[in-house]
């Protein structure tokens, strides 16, 4: 079991949205010191929350974190980006931008803190998906999450006999700046933190943190066409 309280954890994207979320859950669980990463730290407005400039696709500057943040033991990877790239007909810098946030991003973090977690006694590591990982309906983006789960599914087999274990969340529409265009349920913030740390202590393998996510999980089993009805006719 991995404890919240008396950790020291950081969260890339802590200044809005889940991340901002996880960031009040997590002190209100009972961490020690909370890191909350933005590309601008001053976006940071939780006042116990230590603000540190991250851009996780920029190696220099994971390093940097990473020797700022030399006592974290919990690595939550939640900073992303949602381009929407088509395929056939986007640029492939768009897409290949997307994976540099959602698949390479998370892997830099990664690279740099299990060897601090590892040294500080083992912890844990979140990382944040999305059912759009199980279902290709936003082009890049579904991919690029698609291939975090992979990475997921991967780094828990390595980093488990270093003593990190490892939870992947995902969610469907959260009601924060990415989904405002979507007028359909939403989940709140907070309900997702509240879930997403009690995956942590559980240590699960995930979370699932929606119906809509459950229903798709569910689905993968089936042909295809049960997911995408788009193929029928």
């Amino acid at each position: 079991m991995t404890a919240i309280a008396g950790s020291t954890v950081l969260v890339t994207g802590g200044s809005r949205g889940i991340g901002k979320a996880l960031v009040e859950a997590l002190y209100e669980r009972g961490a020690k010191k909370v890191y909350a990463t933005a590309r601008n730290p001053g976006t940071v407005t939780h006042p116990d929350a230590v603000a540190l400039a991250l851009e996780v696709t920029d190696p220099a500057s994971v390093a940097a974190a990473a020797e700022r943040a030399s006592d974290v033991t919990i690595l939550i990877n939640n900073a992303g980006a949602a381009v929407n790239a088509s395929y056939l007909t986007s640029p492939v810098d768009d897409i290949r931008r997307e994976f540099e946030t959602n698949f390479y991003g998370p892997l830099h973090t990664t690279r740099a803190f299990a060897p601090i977690i590892e040294a500080n006694g083992g912890g844990h590591l979140l990382n944040v998906h999305s059912v759009l990982s199980w279902i290709a309906l936003l082009g890049s983006y579904s991919g690029s999450k698609a291939a975090l789960w992979s990475q997921t599914n991967s780094l828990r087999l390595e980093l488990k006999p270093r003593g990190i274990g490892v939870t992947g969340l995902h969610v469907g529409y959260v009601d924060t700046d990415m989904a405002a265009h979507v007028d359909g349920p939403k989940t709140s913030p907070q309900s997702v933190a509240a879930q997403a740390l009690d995956g942590i202590e559980a240590d699960a393998y995930e979370v699932l943190a929606d119906e809509l996510t459950r229903q798709v999980k569910a689905g993968l089993a089936a042909d295809p066409s049960a997911l995408y009805p788009q193929l029928a006719g």
